[in-house]
């Protein structure tokens, strides 16, 4: 998770920066919200969107990998 935001993430603010539900202060919490989603598996239990943009993040490295 990026440390660089004041939110505090779980799965449902996660999911609503990620769709727009929830207002972000930064491109960088809603960054921080798709790595969220990606590191916590959120995207294989959610709507096909989420798999292909996590895809499309992870291909732009605009998130990062898991080790």
């Amino acid at each position: 998770m990026n440390t660089n935001t004041n939110i505090k993430l779980d799965a449902y603010t996660a999911v609503g920066l990620a769709e727009g539900f929830i207002e972000s202060n930064s491109e960088e919490e809603v960054i921080a919200a798709w790595q969220y989603i990606y590191d916590n598996d959120l995207w294989q239990t959610l709507q096909g969107w989420f798999g292909r943009t996590v895809n499309d993040l992870l291909k732009e490295g605009i998130i990062k990998p898991k080790s």
